[in-house]
């Protein structure tokens, strides 16, 4: 028996996570079932639990792959060869310009609240806090305290919130924010 070989029409756990990404933010959690996404995809809706046993699943794999995203945003800070302050200072940043600059990725990893998915989008972004707690601890001219760590995590995530649909993306905000970090890091670094 040969292998069976891929179609080009075949359905990918990519194209659904794609597709999915789509119908999430254009009609929201609660009005996006698999039967709709299976319309869009042209496909049986059983061929979605192929890939994910329900929505809640796949809402984890959407909201995973953008705090993928935040993540890499968060690396290319220390990847950059720039002084341990420079560092700190596109950590923040970068937070910020990911948060504006992908409004409504953000707005599912971090607003919405739905008790079927509540416990799955916690573990992404206690992932990503955890990175991100490394990555300031690193940075920072003495050892950040735990508490110091979440109140510049809410600083920033306040400031995006705050912004959040009120701004086209960063750029509209990018003075502000700058003058933001430029405070959280003199708490940081005294």
């Amino acid at each position: 028996m040969t292998p069976r070989r891929k179609t080009e029409n075949e359905l990918t756990k990519e194209a659904i996570v794609s597709a999915a990404s789509n119908q999430f933010q254009t009609n929201g959690y609660r009005h996006v079932s698999m039967r709709s996404l299976a319309k869009d995809l042209q496909c049986s809706h059983g061929a979605l639990y192929y890939h994910f046993n329900n929505k809640a699943e796949l809402f984890y794999e959407v909201v995973s792959f953008y705090f993928d995203k935040l993540n890499e945003q968060m690396n290319r800070a220390e990847a950059q060869y720039l002084s341990q302050d420079e560092k700190l200072t596109q950590l923040l940043l970068g937070y910020i310009e990911f948060g504006l600059n992908h409004q409504q990725y953000y707005e599912f990893m971090f607003m919405v609240k739905e008790k079927e998915i509540d416990a799955l989008s916690k573990r992404a972004a206690n992932e990503s806090y955890d990175q991100f707690s490394i990555m300031l601890n690193k940075l920072s001219n003495k050892q950040a305290s735990i508490a110091d760590i979440y109140s510049t995590f809410i600083a920033l995530h306040g400031f995006v919130a705050h912004y959040l649909y009120r701004v086209k993306d960063f750029a509209d905000v990018q003075d502000a924010a700058q003058k933001h970090v430029h405070f959280l890091k003199r708490a940081i670094m005294n």
